[in-house]
């Protein structure tokens, strides 16, 4: 796709966004849930999944359409929607097409097209966080069948998925290298939700803690080979990190617009905020900033789309990226003075939304130790 392309795709994208989300995000916000019917509406506008093959009947798009729809919604300030849609669009819709059977792709792929199925990816349990290498969740072989039994914590979709991509250990002892991964009907027997998660930011994304008891599976839910799960998960991971980086300077952009807005109109002491020197430092820098995390941000997801993303670029953006968002949120906050503390204003929405984005996806701390180890080569 060539930038004017992309550019009518986003522009009808943000349109979209704003005729079905904006006139009631406040509310969504305010009861802490999107409905169910909103996936629907999103697959009926072509914004699910677009880079999924045309067979499955998405557009058959470059990634980058999808990193686009993830950037629009960041920008409009819908942070905890983006995070879902990134889930089901960018995360298991692409597990699913790069490892599953055709079988998988086609009982699947169409339905997440739609949005008659939710995706949700089910990694992260309360003794496992970024360490994904200490799962215990447990998939036991029975006849053709497997029985899984285990509990996953902080799953964004969790509530309304219908479809769950479960990490489990399929041969004890051997950690990463006994893992797998498994696609779960969230309406087989054994499957149970626990009560939704409340988060600080992020209210419109629904996270749960999720629960296998004694689920029977058959063979045919092995996404990828036998205990090549760890691979998979490395494997797909700086597309993971992409589109976290997309959120945080999309997001980051849009809170420099709006803020540009208010400075512009607010006055104190006889003449607007943005009439100060300070205000006008401070917006330089952030733009400075976000520019500069924007082009390494291009310039990875060309690379990806050409496949030679490494993971320590990846790991290097989502970090300067997400580190970035967090200070330049905070410092355009605070030019809103006591507003900007309020629900009243989106700025606040931005900054909360903001603070997961340094935790999810790979901790700061964790990018850094990937990328002293691509330095140090250890």
């Amino acid at each position: 796709m060539d930038n004017e392309e992309l550019t009518l795709f986003r522009d009808m994208a943000h349109r979209a966004l704003e005729a079905e989300i904006s006139p009631y995000i406040e509310q969504w916000e305010a009861q802490h849930s999107v409905p169910r019917e909103l996936w629907h509406t999103l697959g009926q506008a072509g914004l699910l999944c677009p880079d999924m093959p045309e067979e499955y009947g998405a557009a058959g798009t470059t990634p980058e359409v999808t990193f686009a729809v993830i950037e629009e919604m960041s920008r409009l300030s819908f942070g905890g929607i983006a995070s879902g849609y990134s889930i089901h669009s960018n995360i298991v819709a692409p597990y699913i097409e790069h490892f599953g059977t055709e079988e998988q792709k086609s009982q699947w792929l169409p339905k997440m097209v739609t949005g008659e199925a939710l995706g949700a990816l089910a990694m992260t349990e309360p003794s496992a966080g970024s360490d994904v290498q200490s799962i215990r969740t447990k998939a036991v072989k029975d006849g053709d069948e497997w029985i899984l039994n285990g509990s996953k914590i902080f799953i964004t979709n969790g509530m309304l998925a219908d479809i769950v991509i479960v990490a489990a250990i399929t041969d004890p002892g051997k950690g990463a290298k006994g893992t797998s991964l498994f696609i779960v009907d969230a309406t087989l027997p054994g499957f149970a939700r626990g009560k939704k998660i409340e988060k600080m930011g992020q209210h419109t994304s629904d996270t749960a803690e999720l629960f296998f008891q004694d689920v029977r599976l058959p063979a045919s839910s092995l996404l990828g080979e036998l205990n090549k799960g760890f691979v998979i998960m490395m494997t797909e991971l700086p597309r993971e990190r992409l589109g976290i980086a997309a959120q945080a300077i999309a997001a980051a952009e849009g809170a420099l617009d709006i803020t540009v807005d208010y400075v512009l109109e607010r006055k104190a002491f006889g003449q607007t905020i943005a009439s100060f020197q300070n205000t006008r430092f401070t917006l330089a820098e952030v733009k400075t900033e976000i520019a500069i995390n924007r082009a390494f941000y291009e310039k990875c997801a060309d690379a990806y789309t050409e496949q030679r993303l490494t993971a320590e670029d990846a790991a290097m953006l989502k970090y300067a990226s997400t580190e970035m968002q967090c200070k330049t949120v905070d410092q355009c906050l605070q030019l809103f003075g006591g507003y900007g503390y309020t629900t009243e204003y989106p700025i606040s929405r931005f900054y909360t939304d903001a603070r997961i984005q340094r935790i999810y996806g790979g901790t700061s701390e964790i990018m850094r130790e990937l990328v002293a180890r691509s330095i140090l080569g250890r």
